[in-house]
């Protein structure tokens, strides 16, 4: 086994100060390209943004309602919580060793050896940035289905006659904000830094005020006791056994506690990112637990009705948490203005959140095609005179909104596009792991931030959730099994494998030979 090169981590350089990440950069290889100018909360904001508690819980409360209810809201939100920080943990360990831009596929080749190399890098790179545009279209497709529901509220509700958006309305809606996602990321790095603070400032404010104030205002609310003991069953979708259906319900807390891999895509804009990007990883997860669970129990101790919150028939079509909305205000003051209002706290978060992945998507895309791993690799890997990766930029919002058009032709065709959002993601990230506690487990050299003798034993705890949640959220979610039921989530994440491994046999493994140095161009 090759070993590894040691970091330096130099810090000084005589009397002149020198980046320990831009040492480190020309360490592995690489010189600088991007302009470093993010600091330790910058790295942090992007994933907290991209991390979103606002983007995540609120379009996914159906799911985590549906089934379980609340407990499966409250708990497996500190359960998948928990076994997420093993997974960002191991993440930052790496990322301190390994502060690229390429993230994920880099460590993957480093750790996996010369010989497995490429295709290690080629298998995590893909799924990486493949599972990157489908968070990218999920996230924007979520927005534009709230402008959507804020539409249909604000002209009368389902029952006052308010207009409800055709499909095609949505995905114009969804290719509008696309397109000002591009616009914005194609900005100076110092503006975007701004728009990444301000992005997780505003998710932060707006959790504690939705979560204080959405309960204070309505009339009715819940007891304790419904918020930490109530499960529901009655799910509709013929399942029956309470273990199963609280595993499903899992998917809304491990859905939104992603993304955060954005810390590793920008190091090489932070400052000292050996150490800037790891805590960018850690502290956004353990913030985002934080202030996701008191979301959850915020919004839970307003409801009272589970089958009136997930009716189609509701003022909000079944969207359950713009009916909460809708209804605390209207019952308390006769107008639900105000949840229309709060509705809008919540869609710009979740713009925001669209935002910071597109700048992820673009870093990926930049690093991944200076290895000449995509196809017109030199064309995705320049830079703009602000040394912004400008042509990555709008690559990935394009890919993004063409894989958004499978719902004009099928719902469950979209669905299983982004599904590999969570699980082709999840993968990307324990791939890496998996070769630190294998292959590298003796040659691994850490960096500053690191797990000591922990490491190994967290690196296999995520890595084996990793491989549970792979297998749980590939399970049937409703019975009898039709063509209309069938989660298609196992058939997208294979045939993304097929067509990764056959590109590899076909073609790649006689060109791509893994990341390679460009300090001497």
């Amino acid at each position: 086994m090759e070993k590894l090169s040691v970091p330096s981590h130099i810090t000084s350089n005589g009397s002149v100060s020198v980046d320990s990440g831009h040492v480190r950069l020309n360490e592995l290889g690489y010189k600088q390209e991007l302009k470093r100018d993010l600091s330790m909360l910058s790295n942090f904001a992007f994933s907290f943004s991209i991390i979103s508690v606002l983007t995540g819980i609120t379009t996914l409360y159906n799911t985590g309602l549906n089934f379980g209810g609340p407990i499966s809201l409250a708990y497996g939100w500190l359960i998948a919580g928990a076994f997420t920080l093993f997974v960002g943990s191991s993440m930052a360990e790496i990322c301190s060793s390994y502060p690229t831009s390429g993230g994920l596929y880099y460590w993957s080749a480093k750790l996996a050896g010369p010989k497995w190399a490429p295709f290690a890098s080629w298998m995590t790179g893909w799924f990486n940035i493949v599972g990157q545009w489908a968070v990218t279209t999920s996230v924007d497709f979520s927005l534009a289905q709230m402008i959507q529901v804020i539409i249909l509220l604000s002209t009368g509700g389902k029952n006052g006659g308010g207009y409800e958006a055709s499909k095609y309305v949505v995905i114009a809606f969804h290719g509008g904000i696309l397109l000002l996602h591009a616009i914005i990321n194609s900005l100076p790095i110092s503006i975007l830094s701004f728009f990444g603070q301000l992005a997780a400032a505003w998710n932060l404010v707006g959790v504690m005020v939705l979560m204080i104030l959405i309960p204070s205002v309505s009339t009715e609310r819940a007891s304790a006791k419904f918020v930490f003991t109530h499960f529901n069953s009655d799910n509709g979708d013929g399942i029956n056994s309470k273990v199963y259906i609280f595993v499903l319900g899992l998917l809304m807390s491990q859905y939104t506690l992603t993304g955060y891999d954005a810390s590793a895509h920008m190091t090489e804009e932070t400052k000292n990112a050996d150490r800037n990007g790891p805590k960018g990883i850690i502290s956004a997860i353990g913030i985002s637990i934080i202030f996701g669970w008191g979301y959850i129990l915020g919004i839970t101790f307003a409801v009272t009705s589970i089958p009136n919150l997930l009716s189609e028939d509701n003022d909000a079509g079944g969207y359950a948490i713009a009916e909460i909305f809708y209804l605390a205000f209207k019952n308390r003051f006769g107008s639900g203005v105000g949840g229309i209002v709060c509705l809008g706290v919540v869609a710009v978060a979740i713009f925001f959140c669209g935002m910071s992945s597109v700048t992820s998507n673009s870093r990926m895309a930049y690093a991944f095609s200076r290895d000449g791993a995509m196809p017109f690799s030199s064309f995705w890997h320049e830079v703009n005179s602000q040394d912004i990766p400008v042509n990555a930029v709008w690559l990935s919002a394009f890919i993004s909104f063409c894989m958004a058009l499978t719902y004009l032709g099928s719902a469950v065709a979209f669905q299983a596009m982004v599904s590999i959002a969570t699980i082709g993601l999840y993968i990307a990230y324990a791939l890496p792991i998996f070769f630190r506690v294998t292959l590298a487990r003796k040659s691994f050299i850490p960096g500053p931030f690191n797990l000591g003798h922990y490491g190994i034993v967290v690196g296999w705890i995520a890595v084996l959730w990793v491989a549970t949640i792979s297998v749980l959220f590939s399970l049937p979610v409703a019975y009898p099994i039709t063509s209309d039921t069938l989660n298609y989530t196992p058939v997208a994440v294979c045939g993304l494998l097929i067509l990764t491994v056959s590109a590899w046999i076909f073609s790649a493994r006689h060109w791509f030979k893994g990341p390679t140095t460009n300090i001497a161009s």
